[in-house]
């Protein structure tokens, strides 16, 4: 997730395709990051969890597919809620032995940042269709942050 972050503070694209391009990659390894996670971790409920967040992220990098070949979206202007769980937790490495909990830390940072991605990309574009658009799959990742975040503090937060 830092790797993104870095990058994130660093954006400076050229064109729409580049910032494009680069939105494609982070949704194609979000896409393997929970893929290969829901095969190594224990849990079954979290399994699954893993298993939906890869589809979608597989749906937004065809939505940005689409976008590339010229279509655009409106977004809403329903806000989603920040639990904001996430910004009290520290950074945690994908590894093989990490608990439930770590599992769910690092999947709700990684949706964070992603938002973050989004948030920047919608901030930065210039043509209000790209924008709108933008801020469409910011709302996205915000969702699957707060699923996140709600199975986090009825698992853990509620357990302690």
């Amino acid at each position: 997730m830092s790797e993104l972050k870095s990058e994130l503070q660093a954006i400076a694209f050229k064109n729409v395709d580049e910032a494009l391009d680069f939105a494609i990659k982070s949704e194609e390894n979000a896409n393997l990051f929970y893929t290969e996670w829901a095969k190594k971790v224990g849990k079954k409920s979290l399994q699954g969890v893993f298993e939906d967040l890869a589809e979608e992220e597989l749906g937004h990098k065809e939505f940005l597919l689409r976008i590339k070949k010229g279509e655009t979206f409106q977004s809403t202007s329903r806000k989603i809620t920040d639990l904001k769980i996430s910004d009290y937790l520290l950074d945690v490495q994908a590894a093989i032995d990490m608990d439930y909990q770590d599992a769910l830390t690092l999947a709700m940072h990684r949706e964070k940042t992603a938002f973050m991605l989004y948030s920047k990309l919608a901030e930065l574009s210039e043509d209000k269709g790209m924008k709108d658009t933008f801020n469409l799959l910011a709302q996205q990742e915000a969702k699957h942050k707060l699923r996140l975040e709600l199975i986090y503090d009825e698992e853990i937060l509620q357990e302690n």
